[in-house]
């Protein structure tokens, strides 16, 4: 059976049609990587102006003075290598709490088949449909006074890692992804001898690869770029995400150091995502398994 495409065979094999084709597709993918790319290059050159360059009507394309002092300022005065550690803390913990307990109820639901699992899994979901800012009060006043210890996570790293485990569409990704996995393989490992937690460790965990790489970038970038919880936990400057100080510091600071921390606070994710970008495109693939 034969599908049809805007521009038939029959044209692309004559040498005009095929120009016209290539032109068109190149002028597309130019002007969608023109619209991608372009605010990234107009927020790093941004930073290499003076402050009078930068305010100047019309804007220069390109700086006529090439300034790397907005940067050195940016490190220096705004203290990022502390508020960029922190993040990192906050996002490593986040994301470690994330990946093994998301992974271990997902695989529990999955596989296990415990007593009332779709109950469970259908109250899990409707907290998808719960507006974010609504847990906003309920989560701070449980951090604030921690229930039974009665202590407070205020400034601690917990207040962030904790909140993070309750994420229901990672936990419902990951279990989409173990209903995939054929039992077969399962039954082959209990035959060998595996229970339960060493099938998890040496059989599902390395078949999914490819959707544990995608939860992970997802918790990382979700605790990178929060700013609403961090604000509220941490009142202590110095423990304090990269997201919040440069709001909190951005009072009395030119508007070029100020677009120079927001260009080396958004390295570490772009740098993420060129890394595991292969495992992000596996990852809206997972489910299909070789035999």
């Amino acid at each position: 059976m034969s599908t049809r495409t805007l521009v038939s065979p029959a044209t692309l094999a004559r040498p005009r049609g095929r120009a016209v084709y290539w032109t068109v597709f190149a002028g597309v993918v130019v002007l969608f990587a023109l619209a991608f790319l372009f605010p990234v290059y107009w927020m790093v050159t941004g930073a290499a102006k003076s402050p009078d360059e930068v305010a100047r009507t019309p804007p220069t394309l390109v700086p006529s003075h090439w300034r790397v002092s907005g940067y050195t300022d940016a490190w220096e005065l705004m203290q990022l290598p502390t508020h960029l550690w922190n993040t990192v803390v906050q996002a490593a913990g986040a994301w470690l709490f994330q990946l093994v307990f998301c992974t271990a109820a997902a695989y529990a639901l999955s596989k296990l088949k415990p007593a009332f699992g779709k109950v469970i899994l259908g109250g899990i979901l409707a907290t998808l449909m719960v507006p974010a800012q609504a847990l906003v009060v309920p989560k701070y006043l449980t951090v604030a006074d921690l229930p039974l210890l009665h202590t407070s996570l205020l400034n601690d790293p917990l207040a962030i890692w904790l909140p993070a485990v309750a994420n229901a569409f990672n936990l419902y990704l990951l279990k989409r992804f173990f209903d995939q996995i054929p039992r077969d393989v399962l039954e082959a490992a209990e035959i060998d001898g595996a229970g339960k937690l060493r099938t998890l460790w040496s059989v599902v965990l390395p078949m999914s690869r490819p959707v544990l790489g995608v939860v992970s970038i997802f918790a990382l970038v979700a605790v990178w770029q929060d700013f609403l919880w961090p604000l509220m936990v941490f009142s202590d400057p110095d423990k304090q995400p990269i997201s919040v100080a440069l709001v909190q510091l951005s009072q009395n600071i030119q508007l070029t150091v100020l677009i120079a921390a927001m260009v080396i606070a958004s390295i570490p994710m772009v740098a993420l995502f060129l890394v595991f970008q292969r495992h992000i495109i596996a990852g809206i693939s997972a489910g299909s398994t070789k035999g």
